[in-house]
């Protein structure tokens, strides 16, 4: 019997492991309510997130993700991107804390030329740096949907706050927040 009443699940500070991860990705194809996930502190690791993101492909449902500290590194925010380019409900999107790395970025970088409904990202201590910004900067020229981009707790120098500056003229729709654009 499918469930036709659940809108939020939270599931936090509990080892559910990428087993559990996949079976969570097994119910989210068939899911028609669920439309807040929130699986934060779970060392859920890349292989839990590539069957969440392969679930997001046809979930018409979900609008917020919430993956905070779960480890998922660039192999994962690879597979997220990817869901990316192919959802169209998903809002909101919580990274914060899975040292997804500068190949991780790029990829997600890519993802929102394309991506028309994420309007909330949070990719705060994930090790980006001046080069990752650029490519985010370059993002932001085209996507008119993100309207809030957290970049807290990271790497980036002069040369990164330069770039996303200059998206932002670009883009007045975005809001970035950082630290080292305080």
């Amino acid at each position: 019997m499918a469930n036709s009443t659940l809108a939020i699940l939270q599931v936090c500070y509990n080892s559910i492991g990428p087993s559990r991860a996949q079976a969570l990705s097994e119910a989210l194809k068939a899911n028609s309510t669920l439309t807040t996930l929130e699986l934060f502190d779970k060392s859920i690791g890349p292989n839990g997130v590539q069957a969440l993101a392969e679930a997001l492909k046809t979930n018409s449902t979900l609008t917020n993700l919430e993956l905070r500290n779960n480890s998922i590194g660039p192999s994962g925010a690879q597979a997220l991107s990817g869901a990316l380019t192919a959802n169209s409900t998903l809002t909101t999107l919580n990274l914060d804390g899975n040292s997804i790395g500068p190949s991780g970025v790029q990829a997600l970088a890519e993802a929102l030329k394309t991506n028309s409904t994420l309007t909330s990202l949070n990719l705060a201590a994930n090790l980006i740096g001046d080069s990752e910004c650029q490519a985010l900067a370059e993002a932001l020229k085209t996507n008119s949907t993100l309207t809030a981009l957290y970049l807290y707790h990271n790497s980036m120098g002069p040369n990164g706050v330069q770039a996303l500056s200059e998206a932002c003229y670009t883009n007045s729709n975005v809001a970035i927040v950082s630290d080292a654009l305080q």
